[in-house]
């Protein structure tokens, strides 16, 4: 079974629109939304008009938008300007220095998936804008959210990289891994999507499957980031010049192809609470 999460929704009303068209033409069957970014409102009335594609909260401790809370309330994650740090860099930075502190994140993370959760939609996962939590101190406040809050599967990133990027991100999943089955949460056998970030075409998608096939029953996850050209609000984002063709990926028919191709099946998190891999 193969979930296909397109992340970052809320970012743009063109991120909106892209996402609702990759599920609705394309293989995506689950979506993570931004409680902080600018279209929370129209992810919402999207979400609410298309019961079928799944939602999950993507919890973020970086990246343009600002936190849900003040500064004051939450020092250690801010920078100058009371807004994120723009990269997950700066939070392993502050990790390794002990300069995060854990009451922190769980009060902003807590405000950000209560406001997912005040939508009055099932809510089936939670993941993190950059993978943050795989970093400890945001990984042990996901986990306990997810208990707390009743969401029963957490996105478990993984790297098929050579070289230190590859081995520390493997470090900190398999930690992560141990702490999510000692609180009984589901996540799948397999990911992609971390190497890929931004470059998933149609080769690396089928790179990607061929990789994560290898056992019957399988169950995996791969996430996206569609997108539109032309999107107004992508000058405020550096990486925005990728979310068209992951978009095109997505509803590309061969994409599709490529999943029945590799053995799998289309599902969703709640499928691997139900334990259907």
């Amino acid at each position: 079974m193969l979930v296909v999460t397109a992340d970052d929704l809320g970012l743009s009303d063109g991120v909106c629109r892209a996402v609702h068209r990759a599920h609705v033409d394309g293989i995506v069957t689950s979506t993570s939304l931004l409680a902080v970014g600018r279209a929370f409102d129209t992810a919402a009335a999207m979400l609410r008009s298309t019961p079928t594609l799944e939602l999950g909260a993507h919890l973020a401790l970086v990246g343009e938008d600002p936190p849900l809370l003040s500064a004051r309330e939450i020092p250690t994650l801010v920078v100058a300007g009371g807004g994120f740090p723009l990269s997950y860099r700066t939070v392993v930075a502050r990790g390794l220095a002990g300069r995060i502190d854990p009451d922190d994140v769980h009060r902003e993370l807590s405000a950000q998936l209560d406001r997912v959760i005040g939508l009055g939609l099932p809510v089936t996962h939670l993941d993190t804008h950059q993978h943050t939590h795989l970093w400890p101190v945001v990984a042990r406040v996901v986990t306990e959210l997810a208990v707390a809050r009743g969401v029963p599967a957490v996105r478990l990133p993984g790297s098929r990289r050579r070289g230190p990027v590859g081995a520390g991100v493997n470090l900190l999943a398999g930690r992560l891994a141990r702490g999510l089955a000692t609180a009984d949460l589901s996540t799948t056998d397999d990911y992609a999507g971390l190497d890929e970030s931004l470059s998933m075409d149609l080769p690396a998608f089928d790179r990607a499957l061929a990789a994560i096939a290898g056992r019957p029953g399988t169950s995996a996850e791969v996430n996206l980031h569609p997108g539109e050209a032309g999107d107004p609000e992508a000058p405020r984002f550096a990486w925005a010049s990728h979310w068209a063709a992951e978009l095109a990926l997505a509803t590309d028919p061969r994409a599709a192809a490529l999943v029945r191709q590799h053995g799998f099946r289309l599902g969703g998190f709640r499928d691997l609470a139900q334990g259907d891999a």
